[in-house]
């Protein structure tokens, strides 16, 4: 007599078996070694960056935003006419936003154990961009639209340099490059 398969039974394939989930759990003693270091701040044993070359960046970025800032806070004092009330208005909100970038990259140094670098006399030469005095319309909004630019580009480049090595900061770095996207394109409507 020959054996013959129920229609209801399948031929199970070694494909077909489902490896099990192994369980998460949290490693308490690595948490409780974590928190008796507080000296370390936010800084615990699983961060994975090279926190001292991540500050560095962080301080070059800092310097960029502060000459954004004042880049931005002389072309909205020294634009003229009535025609251009409203890109100075733009220049300004610009600005205050670039400050607050700044203090995020400040306030996220201090959190790594750094110490915010605004020396006047070294911003401009860590800046990434470029302070401009332009006393022309288009060329103000050029000049802003080449920073923007750049600083697209800087913060792609952290952005992939930190990669999963520092979450928090790459999270801070990628809001802060959205808005200097919107800031381009702001620039960007305003020379057409």
């Amino acid at each position: 007599m020959m054996n013959k398969t129920s229609s209801q039974e399948k031929p199970v394939n070694a494909g077909d078996a489902k490896p099990e989930k192994q369980a998460f759990h949290i490693d308490k003693d690595g948490i409780r070694a974590a928190a008796k270091k507080l000296g370390d701040g936010a800084v615990t044993s699983g961060y994975k960056g090279n926190r001292q070359e991540i500050i560095d960046m962080l301080n070059d970025a800092l310097a960029t935003e502060l000459v954004c800032v004042l880049r931005y806070k002389r072309h909205y004092y020294t634009a003229t006419g009535l025609e251009n009330q409203s890109i100075k208005a733009e220049f300004l909100e610009h600005a205050l936003e670039e400050q607050t970038h700044a203090d995020q990259i400040a306030e996220r140094i201090v959190q790594l154990n750094g110490e915010p670098d605004f020396n006047p006399g070294q911003l401009e030469s860590r800046s990434h961009a470029e302070y401009d005095d332009s006393s022309d319309i288009k060329a103000m909004i050029r000049a802003n639209l080449v920073a923007e630019r750049i600083a697209i580009e800087t913060y792609r480049q952290m952005i992939a340099y930190i990669g999963d090595n520092d979450p928090t900061t790459r999270q801070m770095l990628v809001g802060i490059m959205a808005a200097e996207e919107e800031h381009a394109d702001d620039m960007h409507d305003l020379l057409e």
